[in-house]
């Protein structure tokens, strides 16, 4: 069952429903942003630092990977950008009077929003093996201790080493290294939960794992389709971006199985017309598709294109491609009663996107984790790309794909090389730059590290950032897995779950964040991050450290190695911590595109990764083109009595970061617990709107029997989803995702399809 959270953990059982907005950001994004600001920073910090969020000698903001482009406003940040940076900035500090305090068996009944509410952590911290509480520990004793649990480890696959998207690119080389150099490359990151299938998809048919589009493709496309994605909440700087293609003659199409406000109506907070205006309408067309039913709509509009002879691009299609023939084949066969029952779309609205398509010389497709959390999410992309192949939509301007990535460097941190399956000619470079020779046999991916420490065949578990237990799915097995490890080491800003379900001994380690100044021995230091449109720019804090203990990720890492390897490792671990520049310079040499890094980042403006597709239509891959594919459609049966569920961030939410307990935007306050259901549907269920359900997952066994998980005491929200769908917070509902449904090929939680009944609470 579950407990009972402190009576001074705010309640999040009981929310307050209203009616979902049809608007986003205006003035109530700007005083909400202020609010939250100044309550965690106070009013001159606040202006301090947000003064500098984004700016070209400012900081990268800890949000999401949304590109700056070239012209800043004096307030480039969005409402949740400003809440990142208060949660980082914040004055309110968690030091060891607040662990001898707290046992962590109490924390561990803690919510993720009280704990993450405590504030900046300002001192190592040490869980003895037995004990009831952290306890302070000095640096040196901390590695020490990491240091020699590694060495006993009977082989450095005994170790994992996960990374959050938040590391900036000169950390991310520097921990690879390490994890390599120890002998691993089991490098599981949070890119495994979100946008893996895309990388997957991606490479598969255009050679390189990453979007196709700058930043200023956007205002030269004639069609935009925001697909599987609410930049409103997540990625709220897109608005400004789209309304910009709007004003040049774009049309939207947003795909989605919920109506979000932001793709409805942006009011921008820049223009007098967004503040105290109507602002702009975005989408044009918006198509309720059922959850999972992405391919199926790609695969109607690829089946009328085909049979509208005139409207292909046979050039391109002849130049650059190969498979056209197969895909057109497997698509022409698809059976139209089949692609209706998987989308769930009227005729009427196929009809009218197949004209906005036809009409359309350049067209983009962007999309986010509603498109990469399913077990055919790979073939989905696959879909999307046949689908701009078919009339010479990469490689030019105004057209292409647009993954559109979570944290701001989350991109950055696989192009440094945090990936458990590293390409030879990578290793390669590492290799010959560093004198070693890199293990070449494949590690665990984030799925994976999990089996592993469920198995009993991980000791050490060290985390730099993020929060994995509240990340994860299959909460219960995960956390049981992290229990199993002989030591959990995390690298953190503040307080998160992840710092109370812990192996048998634990570390807490505090470090810098993006907004602090980071100064080592040769002085003041930068880092660097890559945004969603592969631009590389530089990120500088401006304000003090949270303590005086607190140590940098790069510089944690290299005292790491020296604990671990020896003072005597040939790599200058100690010469690299002390300038960051020695760092870059090392980049240079090992990643193709960084070339002369140290100079090109110190434009303004950074500088752009040569992406082949993009730059010259040329793509590395094994065809040596653009590869169609065919694409087994899947339609995913959903027993009677049952509904197909998703997860979802809330508007005050950032990832597992919970900012508050609003959700805006879809009319909720004061709560996360809620489920959102078609009112029909809830009828058909025979459950009321208010009334309190659990929440249960079926997932079928080999055997022909049913695995069940349990998410107790939700409140049923009546919500104009699509119908047979449904929709609740993580990580409240990560619990019902087993560690076992994955996409296929990226292995990616299925965390957007998942078979749940709701069942009525006694009362």
């Amino acid at each position: 069952m579950a407990s009972k959270a402190p009576q001074d953990d705010p309640a999040q059982d009981a929310p307050t429903i209203g009616e979902p907005e049809r608007s986003a950001v205006g003035a109530p994004a700007v005083y909400h942003a202020l609010k939250i600001s100044n309550a965690q920073m106070g009013a001159v910090r606040t202006v301090r630092a947000l003064a500098r969020v984004n700016q070209k000698k400012g900081f990268d903001c800890p949000g999401c990977a949304w590109p700056d482009g070239g012209h800043r406003h004096l307030a480039e940040f969005c409402e949740n950008g400003a809440k990142a940076v208060a949660e980082e900035a914040t004055v309110r500090r968690v030091g060891p009077e607040f662990f001898a305090a707290h046992p962590v068996a109490e924390l561990a009944e803690r919510s993720d929003y009280w704990l993450g509410q405590q504030g900046r952590l300002t001192h190592p911290m040490l869980l003895d093996d037995g004990a009831t509480h952290y306890r302070p520990v000095s640096w040196d004793d901390a590695f020490a201790l990491v240091g020699g649990e590694l060495k006993r480890c009977a082989t450095p696959d005994e170790a994992v080493f996960y990374t959050s998207g938040r590391t900036s690119n000169e950390a991310a080389f520097l921990y690879q290294l390490f994890a390599r150099r120890l002998g691993t490359n089991n490098l599981p990151d949070c890119s495994n939960m979100c946008h893996e299938s895309s990388g997957s998809a991606l490479t598969e048919t255009i050679g390189i794992g990453k979007g196709s589009v700058l930043l200023e493709d956007l205002p030269k496309a004639d069609l935009i389709i925001v697909a599987g994605q609410n930049p409103g909440t997540n990625h709220p700087r897109m608005l400004a971006t789209l309304e910009a293609a709007k004003k040049n003659g774009a049309r939207i199409i947003a795909v989605n199985p919920l109506p979000e406000a932001g793709l409805e109506r942006f009011k921008n907070p820049q223009t007098v017309h967004g503040m105290a205006g109507g602002g702009t309408r975005l989408s044009d067309l918006f198509l309720q598709v059922r959850l999972g039913g992405d391919l199926a709509l790609f695969r109607e509009l690829n089946r009328r294109l085909l049979a509208d002879e005139q409207q292909l691009d046979r050039a391109f299609i002849e130049e650059h491609t190969h498979g056209f023939e197969e895909f057109a084949d497997a698509a022409r066969k698809t059976a139209p009663e089949e692609l209706a029952a998987a989308h769930g779309l009227p005729e009427a609205q196929l009809d009218a996107a197949y004209r906005e398509v036809v009409r359309a010389e350049n067209v983009i497709v962007c999309w986010a984790m509603g498109l990469t959390q399913h077990r055919d999410s790979v073939p989905t992309i696959r879909e999307v790309v046949n689908f701009l192949l078919l009339r010479g939509n990469i490689g030019r301007p105004g057209a292409g794909v647009c993954p559109v990535r979570g944290h701001s460097n989350v991109q950055g941190d696989r192009t440094m090389g945090i990936y458990e399956k590293p390409k030879d000619a990578f290793l390669d470079a590492l290799g010959a730059e560093f004198g070693f020779e890199p293990p070449r046999r494949p590690g665990h991916d984030t799925v994976e590290s999990i089996r592993a420490m469920r198995d009993g065949r991980v000791r050490v578990f060290f985390a730099m950032g993020g929060n994995f237990v509240s990340a994860t799915p299959d909460t219960a097995v995960t956390e049981e897995a992290m229990r199993r490890c002989r030591l959990t080491v995390h690298v953190s800003t503040k307080l998160n779950r992840s710092h109370v379900v812990t192996g048998q001994r634990a570390l807490i380690l505090p470090t810098l964040g993006r907004t602090d100044r980071d100064r080592q021995a040769s002085g003041r230091q930068f880092v660097t991050v890559e945004d969603s449109m592969g631009m590389v720019h530089s990120s500088r804090g401006n304000l003090p450290p949270a303590g005086d203990l607190l140590l940098s990720e790069i510089a944690i890492i290299a005292r790491l190695a020296v604990a671990a390897l020896g003072a005597e490792d040939a790599v200058p671990w100690a010469e690299m911590a002390a300038d960051y520049d020695r760092i870059r310079d090392r980049i240079a040499r090992v990643v193709p595109g960084f070339e002369d890094f140290n100079a090109r980042v110190k434009r303004p403006d950074g500088f752009a990764l040569p992406h082949a597709p993009r730059d010259s239509r040329s793509f590395p891959t094994a065809s040596g083109k653009a590869n169609f594919t065919p694409n087994e459609l899947v339609v995913k049966r959903v027993p009677e009595g049952r509904l197909l569920l998703q997860t979802l961030r809330s508007h005050d939410q950032y990832n597992t970061t919970i900012y508050g307990l609003d959700d805006r935007y879809r009319g909720i306050r004061q709560g996360r617990r809620v489920v959102l259901v078609h009112p029909e549907d809830a009828a058909a269920l025979g459950v009321a709107d208010g009334e309190h359900v659990d929440v249960v997952s079926e997932w079928p066994l080999p055997d022909g029997t049913v695995q069940e998980r349990r998410a107790e005491n939700f409140r049923v929200v009546g919500y104009p989803t699509a119908r047979g769908c449904a929709a609740a917070y993580f990580p409240e509902t990560n619990v019902l995702v087993p560690l076992d449904s994955t996409a296929e090929t990226s292995n990616t939680p299925t965390s957007k399809s998942i078979v749940v009944r709701l069942v009525q609470r006694q009362a």
